[in-house]
């Protein structure tokens, strides 16, 4: 049998993140849908990673086997007409022998954009970004941002900055997060991009990641990068393996998953 390796680009903002959910339309189930319509088979691809609801991607990295004997740029074709048009196939490969798109990845990146203030008074973020960006609600100094993200560079335990399971949180004031949540980040910076909107972006690569653990170093960093929490108490908020010691998460919107490396 076959097996197959895409890679997908889409817009997370109509979907309930990646993973199947029974009643929800997610990026797995659709794209599912779309092989079952162009083959008659029943598969459930495996992806890189499980993107939450609203968050996008780049280079999400799937993994399927199929029968049906179909040439690769047949199927990639045939995939984007039947898709819509919030989810693109950019390519599509016959894959090595024991491929999988999660558990054979060694290093995924991720970036987050914000825009930043451009009045006095509050951030306009004009409609066609709003679904891709957080706009700050604060103004921000590169500087600060970087000076934040620099901490976090190397093997760490990530507890502080892992989502806390609701029900556990529930039954104990003072959750005591999973144990596992090592984490090796390799970089972590923040560019601005030149222009009148000036995008901040924030890039990171690691070898693997907690669940909003992106989402929640960001919004730490946007503390840090509006002087609300000094940047250099960051190895403090690791330290502290406590969810409660980091900042708020940031929006989902903001995120997406850049490329993942095998």
């Amino acid at each position: 049998m076959p097996h197959w390796r895409a890679i997908l680009a889409y817009d997370g903002t109509p979907y309930h993140g990646w993973q199947v959910q029974p009643g929800l339309i997610t990026v797995q189930g659709t794209l599912a849908e779309a092989l079952l319509a162009l083959t008659g088979e029943t598969v459930l691809p495996q992806g890189s990673g499980r993107t939450d609801t609203g968050v996008h991607a780049l280079g999400q990295v799937v993994s399927f086997p199929l029968n049906a004997k179909i040439p690769a740029s047949n199927l990639l074709f045939a995939l984007n007409r039947v898709l819509p048009p919030s989810i693109r196939v950019l390519s599509v490969a016959e894959a090595a022998p024991g491929f999988h798109a999660r558990h054979s990845a060694v290093r995924k990146t991720y970036e987050y954009r914000i825009l930043p203030r451009i009045t006095a008074l509050e951030t306009i973020c004009p409609p066609f970004l709003a679904p891709y960006v957080w706009a700050s609600p604060r103004a921000l100094s590169l500087d600060l941002l970087n000076e934040a993200a620099a901490h976090v560079v190397g093997t760490h335990d990530f507890s502080s900055f892992a989502a806390v399971n609701p029900d556990q949180a529930h039954r104990n004031a003072s959750p005591v997060l999973p144990k596992e949540n090592t984490r090796t980040l390799f970089a972590s910076y923040w560019v601005q991009d030149p222009g009148p909107e000036g995008l901040l972006r924030y890039r990171v690569t690691g070898s693997g990641f907690l669940h909003h653990m992106v989402r929640n170093l960001v919004g730490t960093f946007v503390e840090a990068g509006s002087e609300r929490l000094p940047a250099s108490q960051i190895p403090a908020i690791l330290a502290a393996r406590d969810r409660s010691a980091a900042g708020p998460t940031a929006p989902a919107r903001g995120l997406f998953l850049h490329e993942v490396e095998y």
